[in-house]
């Protein structure tokens, strides 16, 4: 029991809130307008339209215009492909220098290349640029489901596994699947006997959780509360937090409040080619800093669904590579194939 204790909640959590971390960016002179981004910029969201990924560019198309009104919008570009795996690639091949090419990824990207899903090429060849905020994961259901709880729901998955399918934006040994094959765990259900359907991102996942072709959703606060908006009936019976989130969610309880210690803080930020030269990356790093500084930005990341902190630079590469560490922990618990660290 202490082992899978271990498991379920030692995963890396938000650092500390505050503002900016001391030496995050280059600190921009008071009064001096945020430098020009690079030609061409756009975000590329490595997903369909409407899920995390999305969310993650329009949370930076919005930071950054308020920040600079006479900046041009920035662009999105929808790049799908396992789960980010083809955008990844992009990077490392046809656009490693290319500094207009800000990519979006979260720590379902990290659990990815921890895994050796996006190739063999180690995890520190991007260069880690910004994180607007934090998600947290959520377990979900359709809003007419008979579980009120999620102890009525861990029941039911206890006497019936094979009655209840899980859906996420995600393959096995994704971190919507890890967020499921924990909850199975819970229940004392295996990760072999869970059943669950793959979906390219959150929001095919959301949208087959509204139509019952799922029962059950391990998604993302942020990309669900969007899909809730947009209509879909969908409800939430856990967040999986050290502390009940803030705002729409302040009602649902965490799942260690009902008994289940499970936790899945999300990182949502950006990344740059490998080859992108330092006065690019500090360029972004330098508007990113007002961006993250302007006095709108934390309702503009309260209405994205996110919580603080914003990291940038070498802040944000030492969370990153803190996470991978703890990922490839919970890989190994679950017996599943990664590459070496």
């Amino acid at each position: 029991m202490r082992r899978r204790t271990l498991l379920l909640g030692a995963l890396t959590a938000p650092p500390a809130t505050h503002a900016l971390p001391p030496g995050s960016a280059p600190a921009l002179p008071a009064g001096s307008v945020p430098p020009a981004l690079p030609p061409g910029a756009e975000c590329i969201a490595p997903a369909k339209p409407g899920g995390g990924f999305d969310l993650s560019c329009r949370l930076a198309q919005a930071a950054l215009q308020q920040a600079d009104a006479a900046r041009p919008l920035l662009p999105i570009r929808y790049l799908p492909g396992g789960i980010g795996a083809l955008a990844y690639r992009t990077a490392l091949t046809q656009r490693a220098a290319d500094a207009a090419a800000l990519v979006a990824f979260s720590s379902g990207t990290l659990l990815n290349l921890v895994q050796g899903r996006f190739g063999p090429t180690p995890p520190r060849e991007v260069r880690w640029l910004a994180a607007p905020g934090f998600d947290h994961g959520v377990i979900a259901v359709n809003r007419a489901a008979p579980w009120p709880t999620l102890g009525a729901l861990v029941e039911a998955l206890r006497a019936q596994p094979n009655a209840i399918v899980f859906g996420a934006g995600g393959t096995i040994g994704s971190q919507d699947w890890m967020k499921a094959a924990l909850l199975a765990r819970s229940a004392g259900v295996g990760h072999r006997t869970m059943r669950f359907v793959a979906f390219e991102g959150g929001g095919e996942a959301v949208g087959a959780l509204a139509g019952r072709h799922v029962q059950v959703l391990a998604g993302d606060a942020a990309e669900l509360a969007h899909q809730q908006d947009a209509g879909a009936p969908v409800r939430v019976l856990a967040v999986l937090a050290d502390r009940r989130l803030p705002g729409r969610w302040a009602a649902v309880p965490t799942a260690r409040e009902q008994g289940f210690d499970i936790r899945w803080p999300i990182l949502r930020g950006f990344y740059l080619g490998p080859a992108v030269d330092d006065a690019a990356y500090h360029t972004w790093s330098a508007a990113f800093e007002a961006a993250f500084a302007a006095p709108g930005f934390a309702a503009l990341r309260q209405r994205a669904g996110l919580e603080a902190p914003s990291l940038i630079g070498t802040p944000l590469q030492d969370f990153v590579q803190r996470q991978l560490a703890d990922y490839r922990a919970l890989t190994d618990s679950f017996g599943l194939p990664r590459r070496a660290a």
